[in-house]
């Protein structure tokens, strides 16, 4: 069996609660590939952000 490490979890969560302000909770009743989906969005806009000042 495959485990996420759960480092990377944590660094998901982090991330996407930062930016979201979303509870932990809700975060993780995401499936992982929804919750990486969240991280790229969030990701892609911090990038316009950064790339517009």
């Amino acid at each position: 069996m495959v485990t996420y490490a759960a480092d990377r979890l944590h660094e998901e969560v982090a991330y996407i609660a930062y930016h979201f302000h979303w509870a932990r909770e809700e975060i993780l009743d995401l499936d992982h590939l929804e919750r990486r989906r969240w991280v790229r969005e969030i990701a892609h806009i911090n990038t316009r952000v950064n790339e517009s000042r």
